[in-house]
């Protein structure tokens, strides 16, 4: 069983500190998920740093 490791991002959009989950099976993965305070389109891209799971967040108009 995988474990979730919790972090805190910043909404591209509005701002705000959300707190996510980060799922291991998601590395090297890109899915979009709601901003909880705003409601705008997130997208999530997970990768591992130094054995610890991060995550860079866009909006829709950035490209990466």
């Amino acid at each position: 069983m995988n474990q979730l490791t919790e972090k805190s991002i910043n909404c591209p959009y509005c701002g705000e500190s959300i707190d996510v989950l980060l799922d291991a099976a998601d590395i090297d993965e890109q899915y979009i998920e709601d901003c909880q305070v705003c409601c705008k389109p997130i997208t999530f891209v997970v990768f591992e740093h130094d054995d610890d799971l991060n995550v860079n967040v866009y909006d829709e108009d950035d490209t990466f």
